[in-house]
């Protein structure tokens, strides 16, 4: 379809708001998206009535779409897979919370982050316990950065909105991590509360894998209230990318 030149500005605007900082290109009716932070670009299709589709030119960068209250993926599910290239999204708020998330999806995917660790630390000093600690605090705070990022600023719990409050919590320990890229992976981690964030970090309560909280049966019922827990608790958002760590909480950290 025509797109009137309204919505053309309406459409680049978003696009440079939510993290797309270059020119885009138009194809035809479609406008090419494009950043210096990332290779992958995003498409985005105006059919009308609001109505958008999205298409990444790589797998993962379009994950957990449903939660913009979009329409299915052309691709796989959106909700448990990390392969989906496009998806529908209806209303021009959901179109801005879904690039804002594939910005940031594409800035954090695996290896970027470790890349900027190793080019961050490449002359560091590591000979005694004092330098390395140095170094690991460089890879904790690339880790944070990171997965602000990629849950927006939000603990993907609660939906609490406090920079200064949230956690950045490994989902596999950094200690039992065999490489850094398993260490600084934006997937081997969740961003929370500071008091879910003590839970899941002390194996008191895991993941499902449909995104659902499971607590320790050593924690009782009234501890739960205590703590301000409700039932029904859930992370949304998660991808197949995030299912082997939290299959190893599940196994090696949780106490059941």
């Amino acid at each position: 379809m025509d797109i009137n030149p309204l919505e053309r500005t309406r459409l680049e605007k978003a696009a440079a708001d939510c993290g797309f900082e270059r020119t885009p290109d138009w194809a035809g009716d479609a406008l090419v998206l494009r950043s210096a932070s990332f290779p992958e670009s995003v498409t985005v299709q105006a059919l009308g009535r609001e109505v958008f589709i999205l298409t990444a030119s790589g797998s993962g960068v379009l994950p957990g779409m449903a939660q913009f209250g979009t329409a299915a993926p052309s691709v796989g599910d959106a909700r448990a897979h990390d392969a989906v290239t496009s998806c529908t999204v209806q209303g021009w708020q959901a179109l801005y919370q879904a690039l804002d998330k594939a910005a940031a999806t594409a800035r954090t995917l695996p290896n970027r982050v470790a890349q900027k660790f190793q080019n961050a630390t490449v002359n560091m000093p590591q000979s005694t316990e004092a330098e390395r600690w140095v170094v690991q605090r460089v890879g904790q705070d690339l880790f944070r950065a990171a997965l602000l990022d990629y849950w927006q600023g939000r603990c993907c719990v609660t939906g609490l909105a406090v920079p200064e409050l949230l956690r950045a919590s490994h989902i596999k320990p950094w200690a039992l991590c065999d490489t850094d890229e398993e260490r600084l992976d934006v997937f081997n981690g969740l961003l929370l509360a500071p008091h879910l964030d003590a839970l899941f970090d002390g194996g008191w309560m895991t993941v499902q894998l449909d995104g659902t909280l499971l607590f320790s049966n050593k924690l009782t019922a009234i501890d739960r209230q205590l703590l301000g827990i409700n039932d029904g608790l859930a992370i949304l958002g998660l991808t197949g990318a995030h299912q082997h760590y939290l299959e190893f909480h599940r196994s090696t950290v949780f106490k059941t």
